[in-house]
C-alpha cells in the first residue's frame, strides 16, 4: 500500500477533528525542532486534513476546521519562540486554506457532471454573494496601490469564509449543529482552563508573541495582567468562539455534565475582559427565552451564568479585574474603549474626502504608533470599501444576519434557535467586531448557512 493510499484510508478511518488533532499535536511537538520549515509543512497538512475530512462528511470537515481555527494560532507561538517571531503569521494560512478545500464544489454550479441535476443556491447565498463582490472590488483597489501582499492576505481572510459557506449550502448535509457541539464540548475545557492558566502565569510562547505582536489588546506579558486570549489570537477572537461554544453545547448537548464541562470555559471567556462577547452571549440567551424549545434551557443557563459571574467576581486572582470590567458598564462616559471607537467614527468624516471610495485592503498596522484602530464592521467597510460600496456590504451582512433569526421565528425549533441566537449574538458585535473577516467571518458564515440548510431540512420533512 503507497503512503498516498494509506493516508487516504487513515481519514476515512479517523473523525476528521481527531485527524486535526494529530496535526496540531505534531506541529506543536516536531515544529520548533524543524523551524522554519514547519510553517510550510503545517499548511500543507491542513490541506490533506481538510481533504480527507470534506470526503468523510461536511460534519466532518466542519469538526476539523473549529479544531483548526482554535488550536492553530498556539502552534504558531510554539514555532515562533524557536524559530523567530513571523510577523506575516504564515502557519495561519492553514486553517483558511481548510476553508478553500471544500469550494472544489461549488464548480458543480458552473460545470455539472454528466447526468447530474444542475445545482442551485439558496436565498442565503445571495448577501454572501454581494459581499464577495465588494470584497474584490477591495482586492482591486490594493491592487492598484501595487499592494500585492495585502490584496491577496485581504482577499483570503475576506472570501475563504464565504466560499465555505456556499460549500456547505451546495452539499446540503443536515445535523451540522450538532457535530459542531459534539467537537465543541471537546475544545471548550481544554480552552478555558488554558485561558485560566494563562491569566495566572503566561508561559514563555505567549510572552514571546505579545512582545512582538501589534496586537494592544492583550494587556502585558505578566501574571495577573494578560487579557485572556487563550490558544487564538486576540482576546476578540477568543470570547467569540467560546461564547458561540457556549450557546451551541447549552442547547445542543443534554445533561447537566455538559453544563458542568463549560465552567473553565465561561471562566475564560470572563477573563478575556471582552465585552462585546458578554453582550453577544446574553443577546443570544434572551433570544432563546422566547422560544418553547430552548425556553426552560435558557434560564437553567442564565441561572448558572449568574452564579458564576458572582463566584468568579468575588474570588482571587479573579475576583478584582473581573469586578472592575463588569463596573465599566455603568461608567458611561468615562469608558475609553467607547470613546475610542467613536473617535474613529469621527477621524474617517474629518477626511478631506470622508472615504469615499475606500482603501482597499491597504491599511497602516494599528500597532504603529498613531495609527487608527479599526474596530467593527461600520469602520471596517468605511475604510476599506468607501462609504458607497461600503453601505452594500454592510446592507448584505444585516441580511445574512436577519435571515438565520426570521427562520428561528419561522421554525421555532431547537436547532434553528440556537443558530438565530448565534445570528443575533453577531448583530450586538456587528459594529464593535470585524465578524465577517477571518476566523469571526468563518463562525459568521458557517453557522448562517448551518440556519438555511436547517430550514431546508425541516421545511421538507
Amino acid at each position: 500500500m503507497t503512503a498516498a493510499m494509506a493516508a487516504r484510508s487513515l481519514g476515512w478511518v479517523l473523525p476528521g477533528w481527531v485527524s486535526a488533532a494529530l496535526l496540531l499535536v505534531a506541529g506543536a511537538a516536531l515544529g520548533p525542532a524543524l523551524g522554519t520549515l514547519s510553517r510550510p509543512l503545517f499548511i500543507l497538512g491542513c490541506s490533506v486534513v481538510a481533504q480527507l475530512a470534506w470526503r468523510q462528511s461536511a460534519a466532518a470537515h466542519l469538526q476539523a476546521a473549529l479544531m483548526l481555527f482554535f488550536f492553530a494560532p498556539f502552534v504558531r507561538r510554539l514555532i515562533d519562540l524557536s524559530a523567530g517571531f513571523d510577523p506575516q503569521a504564515l502557519l495561519l494560512v492553514g486553517p483558511q486554506l481548510a476553508l478553500l478545500i471544500p469550494g472544489q464544489i461549488l464548480l458543480q454550479i458552473l460545470q455539472p457532471a454528466s447526468g447530474q441535476r444542475p445545482v442551485t443556491l439558496s436565498r442565503i447565498a445571495i448577501p454572501a454573494l454581494i459581499v464577495a463582490a465588494t470584497v474584490i472590488y477591495s482586492a482591486l483597489l490594493s491592487i492598484m496601490q501595487n499592494d500585492l501582499l495585502n490584496a491577496a492576505s485581504g482577499s483570503i481572510k475576506w472570501m475563504a469564509p464565504i466560499i465555505y459557506a456556499l460549500a456547505l449550502l451546495v452539499r446540503g448535509e443536515t445535523g451540522l449543529p450538532q457535530a459542531a457541539a459534539k467537537v465543541f464540548l471537546i475544545i471548550l475545557p481544554v480552552a478555558g482552563l488554558y485561558g485560566a492558566y494563562q491569566y495566572v502565569d503566561p508561559p514563555a510562547w505567549d510572552r514571546f508573541w505579545m512582545n512582538y505582536a501589534s496586537i494592544t489588546s492583550a494587556g502585558l506579558p505578566e501574571p495577573f495582567a494578560v487579557r485572556v486570549f487563550g490558544p487564538l489570537n486576540s482576546p476578540a477572537s477568543y470570547a467569540t468562539f467560546m461564547a458561540a461554544g457556549l450557546l451551541v453545547v447549552g442547547f445542543l448537548r443534554p445533561g447537566w455534565q455538559a453544563l458542568a464541562l463549560m465552567a473553565p470555559a465561561a471562566l475564560g471567556l470572563l477573563l478575556s475582559l471582552y465585552r462585546t462577547a458578554w453582550l453577544s452571549l446574553v443577546a443570544g440567551l434572551l433570544f432563546c427565552v422566547l422560544f418553547r424549545a430552548t425556553r426552560s434551557r435558557a434560564a437553567w443557563a442564565i441561572g448558572g451564568g449568574v452564579g458564576l459571574v458572582i463566584i468568579a467576581a468575588t474570588v482571587e486572582p479573579f475576583g478584582t479585574v473581573i469586578n472592575d470590567r463588569l463596573g465599566t458598564f455603568n461608567s458611561g462616559s468615562q469608558d475609553g474603549s467607547g470613546q475610542e471607537r467613536l473617535s474613529e467614527f469621527v477621524t474617517l468624516w474629518d477626511q478631506w474626502d470622508s472615504g469615499m471610495w475606500g482603501n482597499g485592503f491597504t491599511i497602516v498596522d494599528t500597532g504603529i504608533a498613531g495609527a487608527m484602530p479599526i474596530d467593527g464592521m461600520i469602520v471596517t467597510c468605511w475604510v476599506t470599501m468607501g462609504i458607497v460600496v461600503g453601505l452594500v456590504c454592510l446592507a448584505a451582512l444585516l441580511w445574512a444576519i436577519c435571515q438565520p433569526v426570521w427562520i428561528a421565528a419561522r421554525l421555532q425549533t431547537r436547532e434553528p434557535v440556537v443558530l438565530g441566537a448565534l445570528a443575533l449574538g453577531t448583530l450586538v458585535q456587528f459594529s464593535l467586531a470585524g465578524i465577517a473577516v477571518g476566523e469571526l467571518g468563518f463562525l459568521f458564515w458557517t453557522f448562517a448557512a448551518l440556519a438555511w440548510i436547517e430550514a431546508q431540512s425541516l421545511t421538507a420533512s
